[in-house]
């Protein structure tokens, strides 16, 4: 009875967060108060088991760094900059912001980057007078292809690369970084291709753009220093976390706690507070009672434990299943819940005979990476984007995203099977 509750209550709810006609947040933190009434699992196991606070306090922690960093005008003054560079060309704009997403991701994570970008894209959108959903789509896409790449890009592999001590970060960019290149290649012939027609016949002003002084919106003061500064520690700190032996939810509350001490002269707390994401926030949590629910009453499990019963523990079919069964539920569910659940069954295939799982590591991998970029609530950048979108009266439509997300979802399981096939599966294959 458990089981079919807390199945009918998160597919109402997810039915509506596709629908859009109730705020997101709302009805994620809803459907969780249901399974709360109905006594599927306990405000305890919420709280202590079933909510990342680790990702809460990183999205916040960004959130206030960057909305410090904002008031001092450093994003209007490298919007205005890179706008002015390709000339206001809404194409090169595209491409160009896809390629700043995708190094960003690798190198940090792809919640920060789009946190960093989106708001710096926003306005130049805004600006030359651009329609902002084909910059938001690519920048999703760009997002989680790159934060595929590395294993600190992406918060499935830095799981992964927690649970598997032998798989480090150059292991993760030896074997994924390929892949992720010839994807982020393929997403931008895809790209250009949907929207080259809508994008080339737009015109922009460009000569106005070209007269603003891009210094006039930078406001030269102490904040603006401390901002920098802070915020290239704690980009540090990201890329050397693993030597410094630190968690990065803990360098980034660090840094956000560092600078609201530096600028409280400057800015009131209140002030910074105000422009917090707070409903991107809330519906994080919203979306991790939901999930845990359908883990409480162990539905992720037994899809997950099914995998190793249909392939009969065939090695190359359990890899190769591994990743699509991954890619479809990264879309429909965060990634993030999905693979908590994956991890220890796929530790257990040990004992089904299957001494090298490498390649099923890296199938989980890329499987809830780039499956993240079926649907907006798919992956944890594609939230953050949604919110900050939203937040600027650019809402994405939950079914508009489907429409491009679903179909090219489906084209990089497709290439990355053949990945895993060719490089990894051949040795294997007719093995148990």
């Amino acid at each position: 009875m458990d089981i079919i509750l807390a199945t009918i209550i998160f597919l109402v709810s997810y039915f509506f967060i596709m629908t859009d006609r109730i705020n997101r947040a709302v009805v994620a933190l809803s459907g969780g108060t249901l399974l709360l009434l109905t006594g599927i699992y306990t405000i305890d196991d919420v709280f202590m088991s079933y909510i990342d606070w680790n990702t809460i306090a990183l999205l916040f922690s960004m959130m206030v760094l960057i909305s410090i960093t904002e008031k001092t005008g450093l994003f209007s003054f490298i919007a205005i900059r890179f706008a002015q560079k390709v000339r206001g060309s809404p194409l090169p704009l595209l491409i160009g912001a896809s390629i700043l997403t995708a190094i960003g991701s690798a190198l940090l994570d792809n919640v920060t980057t789009v946190l960093i970008f989106v708001p710096i894209m926003l306005k130049i959108t805004k600006m030359l007078e651009l329609p902002s959903f084909p910059f938001l789509l690519t920048i999703i896409f760009s997002s989680n292809i790159g934060g595929a790449a590395t294993l600190i890009g992406d918060p499935p592999n830095i799981m992964i690369g927690q649970a598997v001590e032998h798989l480090t970060f150059l292991s993760f960019i030896i074997h994924l970084a390929p892949l992720a290149l010839i994807m982020y290649m393929v997403m931008l012939v895809v790209i250009y291709f949907l929207f080259r027609n809508s994008l080339r016949n737009l015109e922009t002003n460009v000569d106005e753009l070209l007269q603003i002084d891009a210094q006039e919106h930078l406001i030269k003061s102490p904040m603006l220093y401390k901002s920098i500064t802070v915020l290239l520690m704690t980009i540090t700190g990201f890329l050397l976390h693993s030597f410094l032996h630190m968690e990065m939810t803990v360098i980034a509350l660090s840094g956000a706690i560092l600078l609201m001490l530096l600028t409280e002269k400057e800015l009131f707390t209140e002030h910074i507070f105000a422009k917090v994401e707070w409903v991107t926030l809330f519906f994080f949590i919203g979306l991790f009672t939901l999930v845990g629910g359908l883990r409480e009453v162990g539905v992720i499990d037994e899809i997950a434990r099914g995998i190793i019963l249909s392939t009969d523990g065939d090695y190359a079919s359990t890899a190769l299943l591994i990743l699509w069964v991954s890619g479809i539920f990264s879309g429909i569910v965060d990634n993030i819940p999905f693979v908590a659940a994956m991890i220890p069954v796929v530790q257990e295939f040990e004992s089904y005979g299957m001494v090298n799982l490498d390649p099923i590591w890296w199938s989980l991998a890329l499987g809830a990476c780039l499956g993240g970029n079926a649907t907006l609530v798919g992956a944890s950048s594609n939230v953050v984007v949604a919110g900050l979108a939203e937040g600027e009266n650019q809402k994405i439509p939950f079914i508009r995203f489907m429409l491009y997300g679903v179909p090219f979802v489906l084209l990089s399981m497709i290439i990355s099977s053949i990945y895993v096939y060719l490089r990894y599966l051949l040795p294997y294959i007719g093995q148990t």
